[in-house]
């Protein structure tokens, strides 16, 4: 009970965080879509308190700023990212969890694991949702809107979220988990 009500007031932190730095990079349409300020306190979230908090309260994220303050546009900015989102934080928090180490190589191959899947899930929402008004995703706006742009943020998000966790790790507050197999010495 203890550590559900911990991680259920550390996702609503992450979900105020979410809501807010975008803010930071929101005078400038055009850095925020490069620094993907979202992003952080998904990941964050699916690796603290877990993928099951991590996945809801990314779904959740885009509706939310969308409906609060219109931004991004709900159809279909916001209802594609928030497939997309949440599987960033299902597929990191999960492998993660899984993961019989816990450390930065864990750590990244997590993260990219992710960032694929949640590029690759973004297309496919997308595609859906713009063929419902006659639209279309041509294979170069995908490349562009999920890779080319998003490089600043990707490079971002490989740098701060790791140096969060070693911090963690270090202050014991959250330290990574090895394998019981061991070697003690």
């Amino acid at each position: 009970m203890k550590n559900s009500v911990k991680n259920i007031t550390l996702t609503a932190m992450f979900l105020a965080l979410g809501m807010v730095l975008p803010f930071f990079t929101g005078q400038i349409p055009q850095i925020g879509n490069m620094l993907l300020p979202m992003h952080l306190p998904v990941f964050l979230c699916a690796l603290i308190c877990g993928w099951q908090y991590g996945a809801l309260m990314a779904f959740i994220l885009p509706l939310l700023r969308s409906l609060v303050f219109g931004m991004p546009p709900f159809y279909p900015t916001a209802l594609a990212m928030a497939f997309e989102l949440a599987t960033y934080a299902f597929v990191t928090g999960y492998l993660y969890e899984k993961s019989p180490w816990q450390c930065i190589k864990a750590l990244y191959r997590c993260m990219i694991c992710a960032m694929l899947a949640g590029r690759v899930v973004w297309g496919i929402v997308q595609m859906f949702l713009l063929g419902i008004n006659g639209g279309m995703l041509t294979f170069e706006v995908f490349i562009s809107s999920t890779l080319l742009n998003s490089i600043p943020g990707i490079i971002m998000q490989l740098v701060l979220i790791p140096a969060v966790m070693v911090a963690l790790d270090r202050t014991k507050v959250l330290p990574f988990k090895h394998s019981s197999m061991q070697v003690e010495n």
